[in-house]
């Protein structure tokens, strides 16, 4: 019996089972053999990537082909950065608490802030370097496609800035570099008359 939506009865998460799947971590890995919760869990929750998968698959083949590689490049890469990821501590105050966010929420906030840019699309985002470790070096490396007519090196300039605004205020990440390389060149859209 569960005492949250998220918690099973024998105090386990379904984060942590989440992520035992994403990573093979497991606070008590000999737990999973003993409880028929968290074994069930597990079963749902690969049934749910599975089923997520084939829709997945789905919509990438609807996509299309031939010039449409780029799109399909970033709807493959979005597949990746939708599983959680390696979880990144935070800072308390309190030693008790253990405070983290995920790699996919990070690579989220990436794919929003470059999403808002005029004229720019996120291809792949990538968190290089220990973000398990607080004050590790981390390089964000994003693949762009630019639409044809935006200025390729302001646009690349200003994502720079706006992405280092964005980590700074939303993680704690030490954020060395933000590498920025632009893929594939996009026609713009065609206006309806």
């Amino acid at each position: 019996m569960s005492t949250s939506h998220d918690t099973l009865g024998c105090g386990h998460t379904l984060e942590e089972l989440s992520l035992y799947l994403d990573t093979g971590d497991f606070p008590d890995p000999g737990h999973l053999d003993s409880c028929p919760e968290c074994r069930n869990g597990l079963d749902s929750l690969r049934r749910l990537s599975t089923a997520g998968s084939e829709l997945f698959s789905s919509d990438l083949a609807d996509a299309g082909s031939g010039s449409d590689d780029w799109m399909k490049n970033i709807l493959a890469n979005l597949k990746l950065e939708l599983r959680p990821g390696r979880t990144i501590p935070l800072r308390s105050e309190d030693p008790l608490d253990r405070l983290t966010e995920t790699e996919g929420s990070v690579l989220a906030l990436v794919r929003s802030v470059t999403d808002s840019t005029p004229g720019a699309v996120a291809g792949k985002v990538r968190l290089e370097g220990d973000v398990t470790v607080p004050g590790e070096a981390i390089t964000v490396n994003l693949d762009l496609a630019v639409v044809f007519g935006h200025p390729l090196l302001g646009s690349a300039t200003a994502l720079r800035r706006d992405l280092g605004e964005a980590l700074a205020r939303h993680t704690e990440l030490n954020i060395a570099a933000i590498d920025i390389t632009i893929t594939d060149v996009v026609d713009a859209p065609r206006e309806e008359s």
